[in-house]
């Protein structure tokens, strides 16, 4: 049964509708709309005069305007490089099919905060028209989910626009100051796996502590610091988490050797996935590579907000780490980094010593899925008598148009009773770092998933994202969800492989 609609304010966008108070101290009278720091020259790769380091404009950037305060720009909102290809602008016909699919536009009713609205205002700064602050502010709103791209009956590639856009704002938008320190910090730690494992400790105690009941009860972190609550309802608890090793070898006879992402939200507060991502390739005869030592971040949060030239960076260094360990598939349990990954010929195909390369590593790039039905099955499933309530992750469905593998996967488990959910195509409200960013409509947005989920009746949650895990697992007790297990698509191959009680998935 479907969700009811969610509230419209007066049918009209709110104001500050993507702020949704973002500082981490509460919202700051006058701030305008939310933003990152310049994210670097990316023809060099190293940071823009103007970027964080220097405080100025970017480089080659005509603003005229007041970049301390977050003046607009002087001139027209796009400089010469990579700018949105006005080719793809025009295949919009203004049909309409996006909508009912956009959440901005589920959850405000606005125009411009729909997909053909955001493409009018990028076709209105192909023209010549600066970029402002409104219109930062609706591509900023936009949560990246991609549903558009799949609903769109013109095949209008929305996610190139989008993308190509947000890193003209990113060269070319100053941003208040609270909100440069915001992005700075979010991209200081999530990015950088060692990092975000240096927080286990601190956060292990602070679940043990039972403080985290009572932060819960009184509700304050919620009213003084908007963010930082958001930030706190989406850590998971926390688990024991050994070491990955180097490479696993396959059972049996080897079919493929295969590269894995261990990635960095996954490898700090899911590694209980990767095992167990790990464990199911080697059934299957895939002799795995990690060497998680050597890996960083693949670069996919830098890329879904503009930042180009921090994205290239990490895409070279993983493309350093895989050089010559003769890889046949480089696989990925996670889907927003998979959507990246596939994508690396065209994020460096301007750079004549990593192109070839890249483009020849994106065609290895499979989801974990993808890969296993590519392959086929030699591990015998055995029973997992449980109801499952399968999830699409944006940028697995969407972005990749991956959907039919895991639910094929999910159904060859005997005794498995595999339950849609309704609506589908809207976003959880995850998003990378949109739900950190806009925590008060991400958990509209969460809130509505959670719904639809527990309308199913399932025993078990299942996607294949880690943000769509910590969004919905969020949402739940909000909604006065009863007791529903969470797991990835790996953990449920797995206890079926290993002959694991359905309990292990359920606790």
């Amino acid at each position: 049964m479907p969700s009811p609609e969610l509230p419209k304010p007066g049918g009209t966008r709110p104001a500050r509708a993507p702020r949704d108070v973002l500082g981490l101290l509460g919202p700051a009278p006058g701030d305008s709309t939310p933003g990152d720091p310049a994210s670097g020259d990316p023809a060099s790769g190293g940071p823009a005069s103007g970027g964080p380091a220097s405080g100025g404009p970017a480089s080659g950037d005509p603003a005229s305007g007041d970049p301390a305060s977050g003046g607009p720009v002087a001139g027209p909102a796009f400089d010469g490089h990579r700018p949105p290809p006005a080719e793809l602008v025009a295949d919009c016909v203004h049909c309409g099919f996006c909508l009912p699919t956009c959440p901005t536009y589920v959850l405000w009713g606005e125009e411009m905060d729909s997909p053909r609205g955001r493409i009018h205002l990028i076709r209105q700064g192909l023209e010549g028209e600066p970029l402002t602050e409104e219109m930062v502010g609706h591509f900023d709103a936009c949560l990246g989910c991609m549903s558009c791209v799949t609903a769109c009956p013109s095949g209008v590639r929305y996610d190139t626009l989008i993308e190509r856009t947000r890193q003209q704002v990113e060269r070319r938008h100053r941003r208040p100051a609270r909100e440069r320190a915001l992005r700075a910090a979010i991209f200081a730690l999530f990015p950088y796996p060692g990092r975000l494992r240096l927080l286990r400790g601190p956060l292990r105690a602070y679940q043990a502590s039972g403080l985290r009941a009572l932060v819960a009860r009184t509700g304050l972190l919620a009213r003084l610091a908007p963010t930082l609550a958001a930030l706190e309802s989406l850590a998971p608890r926390l688990t024991r988490a050994p070491k990955p090793p180097d490479r696993v070898p396959a059972y049996g006879r080897r079919r493929a050797v295969v590269g894995m992402l261990t990635g960095c939200v996954q490898s700090a507060f899911f590694p209980g996935v990767n095992a167990a991502t790990a464990r199911v390739l080697a059934a299957e005869g895939c002799e795995v590579v990690l060497d998680p030592a050597r890996q960083g971040c693949c670069g996919a949060l830098s890329v879904h907000n503009g930042r180009e030239a921090e994205a290239r960076r990490f895409a070279r260094e993983l493309l350093d780490a895989f050089a010559g360990t003769g890889i046949d598939y480089f696989v990925v349990n996670a889907a927003g980094c998979g959507s990246s990954l596939k994508e690396y010929g065209d994020l460096l195909a301007d750079d004549p010593e990593y192109a070839g390369r890249a483009a020849d590593f994106a065609a290895r790039v499979r989801d974990l899925s993808e890969i296993l039905v590519e392959l086929g099955p030699v591990a015998r499933r055995h029973p997992l008598p449980v109801s499952v309530a399968y999830h699409d992750a944006c940028h697995l469905g969407h972005a990749q148009g991956v959907r039919n593998q895991p639910r094929e996967l999910l159904r060859a488990i005997p005794d498995l009773e595999l339950r849609e959910i309704a609506d589908p195509e809207l976003c959880c409200g995850s998003a990378g770092i949109w739900n950190i960013l806009n925590p008060e409509p991400a958990a509209r947005l969460g809130e509505r998933k959670a719904r639809d989920v527990l309308a199913t009746g399932a025993e078990l949650l299942v996607t294949a994202n880690p943000g769509c895990l910590m969004q919905i697992t969020a949402a739940l007790p909000r909604v006065g969800g009863g007791r529903i297990g969470l797991a990835h698509t790996a953990q449920v191959l797995d206890a079926s492989i290993r002959r694991l009680p359905v309990a292990r998935l359920l606790s």
